[in-house]
């Protein structure tokens, strides 16, 4: 008897890019125990591919889960999977200090929190890159200048979306 093909989630179009995902994602948070105990690469990778099975294409991450832990593990789970099949969406602009959280949103911050996560995804692109918090001490249309865009190595096809809260 044949196997009924897995359920697949409903897609949606992003911006007019031309980005589309599962309009159920993914959020990666609790992986690295933010609201339970941290999971393991296994157990990861279970997770991830399990969704992935279920039609949810879509994983959302940032450098703050973990703090940097999250991307890794959820980079060696995506690299079980077919990359041109899901996409990534991970964030920028938040770090921890003596002080407790910071915001950040220069453009040498964000060109090295990107290359930074990249490597950490072990990913040459990166689907949806958008701010975690606004710099309100920096202005927004200097985090998002073309300079920024344009020091971006030709091999990182990026994504830029801000969320402006």
């Amino acid at each position: 008897m044949e196997q009924a093909a897995p359920p697949q989630a409903p897609r949606a179009k992003l911006g007019s890019q031309g980005l589309e995902v599962s309009k159920l994602g993914f959020g990666c948070m609790g992986l690295t125990g933010s609201y339970n105990a941290p999971l393991g690469d296994e157990a990861v990778a279970a997770v991830v591919e399990h969704s992935f099975r279920r039609g949810v294409t879509f994983f959302d991450t940032s450098d703050a889960y973990g703090p940097h832990t999250n991307e890794t593990l959820l980079g060696r789970a995506l690299g079980r999977l077919p990359r041109g099949q899901v996409q990534v969406a991970t964030k920028f602009g938040i770090g921890q200090g003596a002080a407790g959280m910071t915001v950040c949103g220069t453009p040498e911050y964000v060109r090295a929190c990107c290359e930074a996560s990249l490597r950490r995804l072990d990913a040459g692109y990166i689907d949806l890159y958008y701010q975690h918090r606004v710099d309100t001490t920096f202005p927004i249309e200097d985090t998002v200048c073309l300079c920024l865009l344009a020091t971006l190595p030709a091999a990182f096809s990026v994504c830029l979306l801000l969320l402006l809260l």
